[in-house]
C-alpha cells in the first residue's frame, strides 16, 4: 500500500485500523454512537444557551462557544475514523490530510485559549466581584471569543504551509488514527529539524496557558475557602468545578501527546493517547456541562419539552 512516484506522494495510507471483517465492526459501532452524542450533546448545549436568557452570560457564553467548537473538533477526525473502519481503502489524499491537521489543530488551539479565557473570567467573578460587570462587558466577551478563535487559525499557517512543500518520496503509511504533525513529518525525504523549533514554542504555549490556569484557580480556591457560608462556598466550587475538569482532561491528554519531544511511546499507548484528546475528552464535556450544573440542565429539559428547536430551524 505504498504511493511512489517522481513527483512524491499523493495520497497517505492509515495503518493503525482493522479491516471490517476482522473486527473493524465492534470498533465502528461505538465510535459512531460517541459521535453521535458528541454533536447531539453539544448542540443542545449551545441552543440552551442562545435561547434561555438566565444563561446569557460571559460564563455560559464561553461554554457556549467551547461546546460549537467541540462539535467540529470531532468532525475534523470521527467521520474519517469511521470511513476507514468500513472501507478497504484507508486512505487520504496529501491535501485532505493537511486540511486535517490544520483544521483539528486549529480548532484545538481556539479550545485552550478559550479554556484559559474562562480560567480568568472566573478569577474576576470569584475575586473581584464588585468589578466583575464592568470589567467583563458583552462587548470584551465577543472580542475574547473572536480573539481566541481568529489566533487559533492564524498561528498555525505557517507550519501547514511550510508541511506543504516538504518532499515525501518515501513510505505513506501513517501509524496513527488521523494525520497529525509526527507521523507525517516522519514521512518526510528531507530534514524537518526545524520543527523541534515549533515543537518548543507550543510547549511554551501550553505551558503558559497552563500556568494561567493553575493560578488563577489557586487565588479563586483561596477566596473560596475564605467563604465563611457552607453554601456559599458550595455554590461557588460548583460554577468552576465543570471548568476545573475539562481543563484536566484537555490539557493532560495534550500534554501526554505533544509535550514529550523525542520521547516515543509503543503504538498501542500513542493511539490511545490519541484517542483521548480527540474522542473522549469531547465524549465527556456534555456530561460535565450539563450534569453538573442546575441552570443547564433546567434549560436542556425545557428545549426537550418544548418546541422551539424545530421552530427556530423552521425560521
Amino acid at each position: 500500500m505504498e504511493t511512489k512516484n517522481q513527483t512524491g506522494i499523493s495520497e497517505f495510507f492509515f495503518s493503525g485500523f482493522p479491516r471490517f471483517q476482522e473486527g473493524g465492526f465492534l470498533f465502528f459501532i461505538p465510535l459512531l454512537l460517541i459521535y453521535m452524542f458528541v454533536v447531539i450533546g453539544n448542540l443542545m448545549i449551545f441552543i440552551a444557551i442562545r435561547l434561555d436568557v438566565r444563561l446569557h452570560n460571559p460564563m455560559y457564553n464561553f461554554i457556549g462557544i467551547f461546546s460549537f467548537l467541540e462539535i467540529w473538533y470531532t468532525t475534523t477526525t470521527i467521520p474519517k475514523m469511521l470511513s476507514n473502519l468500513i472501507n478497504d481503502q484507508k486512505t487520504i489524499s496529501f491535501t485532505g490530510c493537511l486540511l486535517q491537521m490544520y483544521f483539528f489543530h486549529s480548532l484545538g488551539n481556539s479550545e485552550g485559549i478559550l479554556l484559559t479565557t474562562m480560567a480568568i473570567d472566573r478569577y474576576i467573578a470569584i475575586c473581584n466581584p464588585l468589578r466583575y460587570p464592568t470589567i467583563m462587558t458583552p462587548r470584551l466577551c465577543d472580542q475574547l471569543i473572536m480573539g481566541s478563535c481568529v489566533f487559533g487559525f492564524l498561528v498555525l499557517l505557517p507550519e501547514i504551509i511550510w508541511i506543504s512543500t516538504l518532499p515525501f518520496c518515501g513510505s505513506n503509511q501513517i501509524h496513527q488514527l488521523f494525520c497529525d504533525f509526527a507521523p507525517v513529518l516522519s514521512l518526510a525525504c528531507t530534514d524537518t529539524s526545524m520543527i523541534l523549533v515549533e515543537d518548543v514554542v507550543h510547549a511554551i504555549a501550553i505551558l503558559i496557558a497552563v500556568l494561567i490556569i493553575i493560578l488563577s484557580y489557586i487565588q479563586i480556591i483561596a477566596v473560596i475557602l475564605g467563604i465563611p457560608s457552607v453554601e456559599g462556598r458550595q455554590k461557588a466550587f460548583s460554577t468552576c468545578a465543570s471548568h476545573l475538569t475539562v481543563f484536566i482532561m484537555f490539557y493532560g491528554s495534550v500534554s501526554l501527546m505533544y509535550l514529550r519531544f523525542s520521547a516515543t511511546f509503543p503504538p498501542f499507548l500513542d493511539r490511545t493517547i490519541a484517542l483521548m484528546f480527540a474522542v473522549l475528552a469531547p465524549f465527556c464535556n456534555p456530561f460535565i456541562y450539563s450534569l453538573r450544573n442546575k441552570d443547564m440542565k433546567e434549560a436542556i429539559r425545557k428545549i426537550l419539552s418544548s418546541q422551539k428547536v424545530f421552530s427556530m430551524s423552521e425560521n
